[in-house]
C-alpha cells in the first residue's frame, strides 16, 4: 500500500490529511492544537469517528510522534514505511517557486530566506517538514506553496507604484495567498460546467477570517487581492484589508503607538472585529444584524461592498465571468454573505439567484444560480489538502 499524508504545521498547530495514493481515499485527518503547552490538544478522524485527548505536547517533534502513532492506533494503517510521500503546505515561495517541488537543500534554503516574507509561517512550516523528515525515514516530501498559483499576474498586475529598485533589491511586489484552494476551485469549478479550463473565466471567493479573492481566466491567475502580506484586500475577521498608507504614520502621531503596537491593530484589532465591536466570528456579526444591531449591520455591509467591489474590478479585467464561487468558512456557511454580494452584482453580471436555496445551504458543493443566468454561482467546499496530496504524488511520480 503507497500512502501521502498531506501536512500543514503552523507555529503553534498541526494538521495532517493522510490518502491512499491510488484513487486518493482519505484514511484519517487528524490535527494538534496548543504545540508548547502542557494541555495541547490532539485529535484525529477516522471513518467518522472522532478521538480526542488533552496531553502535554511541548513541541513539533512530540507532535508529529503524537499524530503518527494515532494514526497506527486508530486508522487501517499498520506500517508508517507504507507512507511513501509527505507534502508540506508552504505559506511564502516568493519567485521563486511557481509551482511545488520535491525537497532538497536548495529549496529548503529558499525557503528559510524567504522567511523575512513570512515570518509567522515559513519557519513554522520548516520545522513540521524537519520534525516528519526525522520520523518518516522512508518518505519522499515535497513542499506545496501558497504563493505559487499567483505567479501567473502580469507584473501590471503584481508590481506597487513604488521606486522600482524596491522590487529589485527587495522583492516588494503582490504574491497573493491561499493559492492552493483558489487552483482547487478553479480545477473543480471547470468540472462542474463540463468545460476546458482554459475556457474557463472564473472568480473565487476565498472567504474566512483570512479572505482573498482571484479572478482566474483559463486557469491562470490574473489577479488577487492580498498583497505583499496577507492583510491587503478585503476587509477580514480581525484585518483591515486595503487602507490609505498615510493613515499609518498619522495614527501613530496621534494614538502614540509603536509600529509594532500599531501592526497588530491592524492584523489583530480591525476588520469585522473592529468595525462591529462584537466579534471576528461571522456567525456572530450575522447573529447581531438580524437583531438590528447597527454596528453589525454596517459590518455585513462593508464586508459585502469590499468583495463586491473586487468581483466588479475582475469582471471588467476577464471581459466575460464564467462562474463565482464561494469557498472556506464564510464563503460555505454564511448566507448572509453570498446573498449580499450577489445582490451587489447580479444585474451587473445577469445573475439570476435562489435565494430560497441559498437560505438553506451551508458547506455543500451546489449551484445558487437559475436558468438565464450568465454567470453561474456556486459553493464549492476548498480542499487544499487534496491538492497537496494530488501534487505530490505527481512530484513523486506515486
Amino acid at each position: 500500500m503507497s500512502l501521502i499524508l498531506a501536512v500543514n504545521a503552523g507555529s503553534s498547530s498541526l494538521k495532517y490529511q493522510l490518502y491512499e495514493a491510488n484513487d486518493f481515499t482519505v484514511l484519517a485527518s487528524g490535527q494538534i492544537e496548543r504545540i508548547g503547552k502542557e494541555d495541547a490538544i490532539a485529535s484525529i478522524k477516522v471513518d467518522g469517528n472522532k478521538e480526542k485527548k488533552v496531553i502535554p505536547i511541548l513541541d513539533h517533534t512530540r507532535a508529529v510522534e503524537v499524530a503518527l502513532s494515532d494514526i497506527l492506533e486508530f486508522s487501517s494503517v499498520k506500517n508508517l514505511d507504507d507512507i511513501k510521500g509527505v507534502g508540506h503546505r508552504v505559506v511564502h515561495g516568493g519567485e521563486a517557486f511557481d509551482n511545488s517541488v520535491i525537497v532538497d537543500d536548495a529549496a529548503i534554503a529558499k525557503v528559510e530566506e524567504l522567511s523575512s516574507l513570512a515570518p509567522l509561517h515559513n519557519p513554522a512550516n520548516l520545522i513540521g517538514y524537519h520534525a516528519f523528515k526525522d520520523a518518516l525515514k522512508e518518505a519522499n516530501h515535497t513542499f506545496v506553496f501558497d504563493t505559487a498559483f499567483h505567479q501567473t499576474m502580469e507584473p501590471k498586475a503584481f508590481l506597487y507604484a513604488l521606486p522600482y529598485k524596491y522590487y529589485e533589491d527587495y522583492q516588494v511586489r503582490k504574491y497573493g495567498m491561499h493559492g492552493t484552494s483558489h487552483k482547487y476551485i478553479a480545477k473543480r469549478t471547470a468540472e462542474l460546467l463540463d468545460k476546458p479550463i482554459e475556457d474557463v473565466n472564473t472568480i473565487v471567493c476565498h472567504l474566512g477570517n483570512g479572505a482573498s479573492l482571484a479572478a482566474i481566466k483559463g486557469g491562470k491567475v490574473i489577479d488577487t487581492s492580498m498583497g505583499f502580506t496577507p492583510l491587503a484586500g478585503v476587509m477580514m475577521g480581525t484585518r483591515t484589508g486595503d487602507v490609505d498608507p498615510a493613515v499609518f504614520p498619522y495614527l501613530l502621531e496621534k494614538t502614540g503607538l509603536s509600529v509594532d503596537e500599531q501592526m497588530h491593530v491592524y492584523n489583530y484589532e480591525s476588520g469585522m472585529l473592529g468595525i462591529s465591536g462584537i466579534s471576528n466570528d461571522a456567525r456572530e456579526i450575522e447573529e447581531a444584524t438580524a437583531e438590528g444591531n447597527e454596528r453589525a449591520i454596517l459590518t455585513s455591509e462593508m464586508y459585502a461592498y469590499k468583495i463586491a467591489n473586487y468581483i466588479g474590478t475582475y469582471f471588467v479585467h476577464l471581459g466575460h465571468v464564467d462562474a463565482i464561487v464561494f469557498t472556506a468558512g464564510i464563503g460555505e456557511n454564511d448566507t448572509g454573505v453570498r446573498a449580499r454580494v450577489i445582490d451587489s452584482v447580479s444585474e451587473a453580471l445577469h445573475i439570476n439567484f435562489n435565494h430560497e436555496l441559498n437560505s438553506k445551504v451551508r458547506g455543500v458543493e451546489v449551484e445558487l444560480s437559475e436558468e438565464g443566468s450568465t454567470t453561474k454561482v456556486f459553493i464549492i467546499p476548498t480542499d487544499e489538502e487534496l491538492m497537496i496530496a494530488e501534487d505530490t504524488k505527481k512530484l513523486l511520480g506515486l
